[in-house]
């Protein structure tokens, strides 16, 4: 059952095209509060396009995007939506020539957090980054480059979070702290969070709803048990599988 509250994120019929290749194909979805949102499907499928369309470095081909009531499309409103926003993937690279407090300290002031040396500190201690506080991020490894941007990503408190394979790279220990600390902050923060990954354990275990996307389109929507019935599959994992290699069920 969706919250009764209007939804911060509304996306309708919304397209993007490459030349002649369609890769996202009038794809509708909202997100609320207080909610986690799975976005699945297998690589091509159009999670990332989507995500960079709601972040306004893609601009769409057709449709409709309202976050927060606002159109990003307008300068003067997405500076609004984007401060209220953040973002993570594991595929975005973060300032390498300076250190990792030193990286989070550019984020705070541009997000102009209040006390940021003390919120920095929270989340060095929140992401397991004590150890690479002060080493500079080029030396990071493929784990912690995605502690780091997690830790971004929670700089500015945002209200709707998009993560883009959050966990990628994290060892079995930090990945489930992350997954922990995000059911936590969605319940005591009422944040509203976007989230791609190809652990379908994971998206089973956290996501309220999931969309599954193949081929640009969503083909199914629901609670991750819902997906599960509609494609007579014993989990998440053997519904990809199926989608994935489009067997028809």
């Amino acid at each position: 059952m969706r919250p009764e509250s209007s939804p911060v994120l509304e996306v309708n019929k919304l397209s993007k095209s490459f030349n002649s290749f369609q890769a996202v194909k009038e794809v509708s979805f909202e997100l609320y509060r207080g909610e986690i949102l799975g976005l699945l499907g297998p690589n091509g499928a159009g999670k990332t396009t989507i995500i960079h369309m709601l972040l306004g470095l893609t601009l769409p081909t057709s449709g409709d995007i309202k976050i927060f009531g606002l159109n990003p499309a307008r300068s003067r409103q997405r500076e609004k939506i984007l401060g209220r926003m953040n973002f993570s993937s594991t595929y975005v690279a973060m300032p390498y020539s300076l250190k990792v407090k030193e990286s989070l300290m550019v984020f705070a002031r541009l997000y102009g957090v209040k006390k940021p040396r003390q919120k920095i500190e929270i989340l060095i201690e929140q992401f397991d980054l004590k150890d690479s506080a002060n080493k500079a991020v080029r030396t990071l490894s493929s784990g912690q480059m995605t502690r780091l941007n997690l830790a971004k990503a929670f700089i500015n408190d945002p209200e709707i979070l998009l993560l883009d394979e959050p966990t990628a790279s994290l060892d079995p220990d930090i990945a489930d702290r992350t997954r922990n600390y995000l059911v936590e902050i969605k319940r005591t923060r009422n944040m509203a969070i976007l989230y791609t990954s190809h652990n379908m354990k994971e998206m089973e275990a956290i996501s309220d709803h999931l969309l599954f996307l193949h081929h640009g389109e969503i083909i199914a929507r629901g609670t991750p048990q819902e997906v599960v019935r509609q494609f007579r599959g014993e989990d998440l994992e053997d519904v990809f599988l199926k989608i994935a290699r489009e067997v028809e069920v």
